[in-house]
């Protein structure tokens, strides 16, 4: 049974509470992570050069805005940074192989 309320972390009595929960916030990332896909394969199409899908200095920007985000909401910053890295390269990576099948 699927509950649409995520409970808080403190009102989770029990690990299976959490697990719920968890599980809840990972279906809805990734949905996010879907649409934010769907971005990036359009960004393939829309750049003229192979060579435009990595942007460094757009790359430090994102991660800038990322660790003030996180700071914001209380997370990690390590975390949040080791999250975004890793999620730039995988999109860089994907982006790739979509700009080659156009």
């Amino acid at each position: 049974m699927q509950n649409d309320a995520i409970k808080a972390p403190e009102n989770c009595g029990s690990m299976a509470e959490l697990r719920v929960a968890i599980d809840q916030l990972d279906r809805e990332l990734v949905i996010l992570l879907a649409r934010r896909q769907a971005y990036i394969e359009r960004a393939a199409i829309l750049k003229q050069e192979r060579g435009a899908v990595r942007d460094d200095a757009r790359i430090e920007q994102v991660i800038a805005k990322v660790l003030m985000e996180a700071k914001a909401a209380v997370l990690n910053g390590a975390i949040a940074e080791a999250v975004w890295r890793t999620l730039i390269e995988q999109s860089i990576r994907h982006e790739l192989e979509a700009f080659d099948k156009k």
